[in-house]
């Protein structure tokens, strides 16, 4: 079977493959305009998609943040609290010490854990003001999370309207374009796709235009033009690179321009 379907490709003329790839390209310019009619909303789409992932993220994040603020608020308070049960523990103490020595020790300690009192109560600012800024943000975030998603949510209708009235369209042209690139020989077709891939408009097969290229528009040579006409061999453009076929092939009608006849004017006449 391999061997049948390689044998079809080498059948075809030059005349059958330009009139396939032309067609092929007709086909992949239909594609293209489809893809122009959605113009930028796929990436539009694409990146509300990332914003909003990147902010739930950043949402993640700032939430954690609160959590580890509020845990070691959690904690500061603990401490304190242990502090001042410490502190009276030791003044308590104080009142039945034997000798100075021990009320100089128990005085130490209550100043000790008096300054952890004072030392707490000054982190749990700190981490409140920290938590404050956190939660602002926080808020900030989810306002702006609100709107992205409301943004890809208009974005995302406006889209899969317009997908789904040139879906059935492209789909169609997409399997016609495939079934035709099975009757094309691949290294003609390779050659044909990184053409069109490298030129600007998309177009790797361009008729004559007045003598010229109709790419790039560079004059072809006479000889070059009578190739082109009798479809003997593919010819390409050795400015641009593009394939050049003759506007008959390609179905299209070049207007000739009938010079008219010069009017005789009166004086002329006359002189007759």
């Amino acid at each position: 079977m391999a061997k049948e379907a390689k044998n079809e490709l080498k059948e075809l003329t030059v005349e059958e493959k330009l009139k396939a790839l032309y067609q092929l390209q007709t086909m992949l310019s239909e594609i293209d305009k489809i893809k122009t009619l959605r113009g930028e909303l796929p990436l539009e789409v694409q990146d509300l998609e990332d914003e909003v992932a990147g902010l739930n993220t950043r949402i993640d994040k700032i939430k954690a943040e609160i959590e580890e603020l509020q845990l070691a608020i959690s904690t500061k308070k603990n401490e304190i609290t242990s502090a001042k049960a410490s502190v009276d523990k030791y003044k308590t103490q104080q009142d039945n010490v034997r000798n100075n020595r021990e009320y100089d020790f128990l005085s130490k300690e209550i100043e000790f854990q008096t300054l952890e009192i004072e030392l707490c109560e000054k982190r749990i600012k700190e981490f409140t003001t920290d938590e404050k800024e956190k939660s602002e943000e926080l808020a900030g975030c989810l306002v702006l999370l609100d709107e992205r998603k409301q943004d890809l949510e208009q974005k995302r209708g406006e889209l899969d309207e317009i997908v789904s009235e040139t879906k059935h369209e492209e789909e169609k042209l997409r399997d016609k374009a495939k079934t035709l690139e099975t009757t094309i020989e691949p290294r003609l077709l390779q050659s044909f796709k990184r053409i069109r891939k490298n030129s600007r408009n998309g177009l790797a097969i361009v008729y004559v235009q007045r003598d010229a290229c109709g790419g790039c528009f560079n004059k072809i040579p006479p000889q070059r033009q009578l190739d082109i006409r009798t479809r003997k061999k593919i010819i390409v453009c050795e400015y641009c690179g593009r394939i050049m076929i003759d506007p008959e092939l390609a179905g299209i009608e070049i207007e000739v321009k009938v010079e008219k006849p010069e009017k005789v004017t009166k004086s002329r006449k006359k002189a007759k």
